[in-house]
């Protein structure tokens, strides 16, 4: 357990780089003396380091140390802010963000590490605390940089991301266990080419990534939106009001790992399923009263940040149980299909608020969830692995009943618990298989 909440700190504190830069662009437009477009550059070259680090570094997982690939993207994360805080060069500035965002990709290399080390019966445990921390890192790091920045100044902000990311390399250095590499034979093209053979041989991944793109453009268009929202008639509320709704989102996030024990014992694509009901019922609150009563707002914020978690944690157990080996590159094509989806909320969602309002964008994205259940019907919980279509094997609830994981939870001989997850756990009956070639 110490281990996995160290996980889910690190995973704060390092993918906090990303939005450090947010809250304060309108300093660093004043100190590099350029216009709010030209810095605007800044957050969009922070994300394309990040989505070409997850394509080309986070794979790296399936055939090198991850101890070793971990600690030497602290240090050159950690050295890179450095320049940050020093530059009085714009075009400068940009190209060190970008190099930040693609060395800021260890939490994509810790989640597979946190299941690996996890037994399967703490699954959904270990994979809920590593994805609230990186969560919480983007919640965290917008506050403490427009608190920093605004009593201080921005090169500050950076100092103190050297010092958080110095802690980060220590932690990592005295606790990340030294896993043994599972690919010693697997190549830097051979990654690729098994990724996109994943996609098209396997029908879960396909049905996961269809699933989990739609949800993130979903959850993506809540938080862009909302603030046109709130900020707009009736509301007209102010920034700073707007900004606590953030604290919202942030007491959803935190309750999410006390539900890991729940789908721990919850057959993933069940706890999927009735996640995804549960966005639904919570978008339809927001598409009847979200506009008219700040009381729908509010619940509809704290229950679409707790289930898309909930959801997501379950997609990604998932996702891990198809191959032991290939977990870095499985986790790699999850994350893809969540960044193409917060581009699509992104872009779609605000196109839709501004010509038609926010009860039709909000209706656009209700009919987004009835998506992601009808592409998760297609294919039911023990549905055999080369099949796109069907309901085999039952509709199992329960991937082990609580009795049975207490006694699997009690007994700390691997051998054992491994035995009990393979006479129970039809969904993950595939975990181990060999991997496409």
């Amino acid at each position: 357990m110490l281990l996995n909440v160290s996980f889910g700190i690190g995973s704060t504190l390092v993918i906090a780089n990303l939005y450090y830069c947010q809250p304060i662009l309108i300093q660093l437009s004043a100190s590099f003396h350029v216009t709010y477009d030209e810095v605007a550059r800044i957050p969009t070259l922070v994300q394309a380091g990040f989505g070409i680090g997850l394509l080309f570094i986070t794979p790296l997982g399936d055939m090198l140390r991850r101890r070793q690939l971990i600690l030497l993207l602290v240090v050159f994360s950690a050295t890179l802010t450095i320049g940050l805080a020093i530059t009085n060069n714009l075009l400068v500035f940009e190209i060190i963000s970008f190099l930040i965002g693609l060395t800021s990709v260890t939490p994509q290399i810790l989640m597979p590490l946190a299941a690996d080390l996890a037994p399967p019966a703490r699954r959904g445990s270990a994979i809920s605390v590593v994805q609230s921390g990186f969560l919480l890192g983007i919640l965290i790091a917008r506050v403490l940089s427009g608190i920093v920045a605004n009593f201080t100044s921005w090169r500050i902000v950076y100092c103190m991301s050297i010092g958080v990311q110095s802690i980060v390399l220590c932690g990592a250095y005295m606790l990340l266990p030294d896993y043994p590499v599972k690919n010693r034979d697997l190549s830097y093209l051979g990654i690729f080419r098994s990724m996109a053979k994943y996609i098209i041989t396997e029908p879960l991944v396909s049905q996961i990534m269809l699933t989990n793109w739609a949800a993130s453009a979903c959850y993506t268009n809540w938080w862009v939106t909302l603030t046109f929202l709130l900020g707009g008639p009736p509301y007209n509320y102010s920034t700073v009001v707007i900004g606590l709704f953030g604290l919202v989102g942030m007491l959803g996030v935190i309750t999410m790992p006390f539900f890991g024990r729940l789908l721990d014992r919850l057959v993933p694509w069940w706890s999927i399923i009735v996640s995804t009901v549960f966005l639904l019922v919570f978008q339809s609150v927001q598409t009847g009263a979200g506009g008219i009563n700040i009381a729908a707002v509010v619940i509809s914020c704290f229950g679409l940040d707790l289930f898309r978690q909930t959801q997501s944690v379950s997609l990604s157990t998932l996702m891990f149980s198809i191959s032991e080996t290939a977990r870095s590159r499985l986790n790699a094509l999850t994350i893809i299909s969540v960044f193409l989806g917060q581009i699509t909320g992104t872009s779609v969602g605000t196109d839709v608020f501004v010509k038609y309002g926010w009860r039709a964008d909000s209706a656009l994205f209700m009919a987004m969830y009835v998506f992601q259940l009808v592409v998760l019907i297609l294919r039911g919980p023990h549905c055999p692995r080369n099949r796109w279509f069907g309901h085999e094997g039952g509709l199992e609830f329960w991937k082990i009943s609580p009795s049975k994981q207490s006694q699997l939870i009690a007994s700390d001989d691997p051998e054992n618990t491994g035995c009990g997850h393979l006479t129970v756990v039809c969904s993950e009956k595939g975990e181990g298989a060999e991997e496409p070639c």
